[in-house]
């Protein structure tokens, strides 16, 4: 049965528990308190209705019924004066002290949406003469009719006809309508009085105020979500070498909504970076900070910056903007040819590596501060990944609440992913359904990545000494090489490139130079070679504009990145179309 009832005994009334127009104004203050008490302890919609049933039946009415406008449950808000003054109200709770309870579920079942016509005079729908209560010493046949007519239910006469009958407005802030309260008591029994009536308009303004505390909280979270949920990715990228699962679950407070994300970025040479942070606070403010952080993330890895150094300028970017706004935050780089990834954290919680057979270790990278404290340089910590494991950024969400301490949250999460034995999609439904209804949990973000590694068709790899041939020989060995991956159309234009690649690195004859060819959603030509001295910064009023590198000329993207002790200049080429060679 859906609907709330409270059914005490009838007999009550007789012992004098009930008030009535004789009680003190004592009694009626301290049903007001009981009553405020019990009513507005929740920011939910429902609940708040059923606190207001629960506390005035026996004890002021026999019956009641609290009935809402329609959009405060659908869309959260109220709806904008109808044309026609007809509104569209939906009854939220109801509880009865009578003989014959299930009739009454019947006749005004719980969740039922009707629409008041705007002749309804018990509906307070114009604001010139609605804002009123109406107390009707008995409830005559016709009007009992008119109920019955317009619910669809002829046994509702019957329920209703003869019965003391009160209805007031659910007023909120500036008089606006929210709702309505229908009072009745049995047959026969004392009217509601004029004392009555101003006790349940006082009753009535506080709960439409409560009310409207729920609809201003309901919009500020939806706000604060739709924020949230249109700076997080939308399709996160597929990398060669790794397969993506990824889960955010938000926070079970509704004013919750916190500043939790993660992120898979592509980089040159199908590396890719996984970023999981977590801007510390709720609300707007941590959401917006959220987008900021995702966004010049994005932008630094762009720049090929080792993690470490995109941590810096991330703290660097929170201290100018606000200081006072702390985040936790780890970012990753993987390289699929040879499985090394480098990791470093700004205070957020150790990576998991899940090995296949389901062993679990903490990954030790070295702590570091929270982006925006302090100026202290970041480390970075390189593990080469074994195939089949799955590494996993998550937030603190997933392992602390009030119950047990991120230790403890830990090692339960651990002994978790023992058990999904590398499964993503194991992992993640895991992680859905054993989160507890009700609890005070903060929102939580996940990033598993699996290992798959470079298939060995998608690689090859030369090394040459520099020399005058050195560019011919490095484009026979692509011709040659992409004519077995059947990609003839695109010979011409990746001999062009390989060759401006190796002009682009500068190294003197008889130097090694290695050369990697990749094959993905695009074709990426590598030239490594031996670091050359930086020349030092030009003076800001120099007008000498260098000419850029001869690769960029024809390829799709191309640049140029550290590695080690020497430097990687890079293109990738279009496989459905050849670049077209100036």
């Amino acid at each position: 049965m859906n609907q709330y009832f409270i059914i005490k005994d009838p007999r009550a009334v007789l012992r004098g528990e009930r008030l009535s127009g004789a009680s003190s104004a004592q009694e009626r203050l301290a049903f007001l308190n009981d009553a405020s008490s019990a009513i507005g302890r929740s920011l939910d919609l429902w609940e708040i209705c059923r606190e207001l049933a629960s506390v005035v039946v026996p004890r002021f009415a026999d019956t009641v019924a609290v009935l809402v406008q329609d959009t405060l449950v659908t869309d959260g808000d109220l709806p904008a004066h109808a044309s026609d003054g007809c509104a569209w109200i939906r009854r939220m709770a109801t509880a009865v002290a009578v003989s014959n309870p299930w009739d009454w579920d019947s006749a005004f079942p719980i969740g039922e949406v009707t629409k008041y016509p705007s002749y309804s005079w018990y509906w307070p729908h114009d604001p010139r003469i609605g804002r009123q209560s109406i107390a009707l010493e008995a409830m005559d046949a016709e009007f009992a009719q008119e109920i019955a007519d317009q619910l669809g239910r002829d046994e509702i006469k019957q329920l209703m006809a003869d019965r003391p009958f009160l209805a007031v407005p659910l007023l909120a802030r500036d008089n606006l309508v929210v709702g309505l309260i229908i009072f009745t008591r049995n047959p026969g029994s004392e009217p509601f009085l004029e004392q009555d009536v101003a006790l349940a308009e006082e009753l009535a303004g506080r709960t439409g105020i409560s009310i409207d505390n729920a609809r201003l909280y309901a919009r500020e979270r939806r706000t604060a979500l739709t924020l949230q949920s249109s700076l997080l990715p939308k399709e996160l990228a597929k990398p060669l070498g790794l397969e993506i699962a990824s889960s955010y679950l938000p926070a079970s407070d509704p004013a919750g909504v916190g500043g939790d994300w993660f992120d898979v970025i592509p980089l040159s040479g199908f590396r890719v970076a996984l970023v999981v942070g977590d801007v510390m606070g709720h609300g707007i403010r941590a959401a917006a900070t959220m987008g900021q952080l995702r966004t010049a993330a994005r932008t630094l890895a762009s720049l090929d910056l080792p993690p470490a150094e995109v941590l810096a300028r991330l703290n660097q970017m929170m201290q100018d903007l606000d200081d006072s706004q702390l985040t936790t935050c780890v970012y990753a780089t993987y390289d699929p040819v040879t499985n090394e990834c480098v990791l470093a954290r700004a205070g957020h919680l150790p990576p998991i590596l899940l090995h296949p057979g389901g062993r679990t270790e903490l990954i030790d990278v070295p702590g570091g501060l929270p982006l925006g404290i302090g100026r202290d340089a970041y480390r970075e910590r390189a593990v080469t990944l074994p195939r089949g494991c799955v590494l996993v950024l998550y937030t603190d969400g997933l392992v602390e609440n009030r119950y047990q301490d991120i230790d403890a949250g830990i090692n339960i999460f651990r002994a978790m992913l023992s058990g999904a034995r590398c499964d993503l999609k194991t992992i993640r439904a895991s992680i859905e359904s054993n989160r507890r209804v009700g609890d005070d949990r903060d929102d939580m973000a996940l990033l598993a990545a699996k290992v798959r590694g470079l298939p060995p068709d998608r690689l090859v790899r030369w090394t040459l000494s520099a020399g005058p041939r050195t560019g011919d020989e490095a484009a026979r060995l692509v011709r040659e090489t992409l004519r077995l991956w059947h990609l003839d159309h695109a010979a011409e234009s990746g001999e062009q490139l390989v060759r401006d690649l190796i002009a682009d690195c500068g190294v003197h004859e008889r130097e090694s130079i290695e050369i990697r060819l990749l094959r993905g959603d695009t074709l990426v030509y590598e030239v490594a070679a031996p670091a050359v001295p930086v020349p030092p910064s030009l003076p800001p009023d120099h007008d000498w504009d260098p000419v850029p590198p001869r690769a960029s000329w024809s390829a799709y993207r191309s640049g140029t990145r550290w590695a080690g002790d020497g430097r990687i200049h890079w293109c990738e080429q279009n496989i459905g179309e050849a670049a077209v060679t100036l």
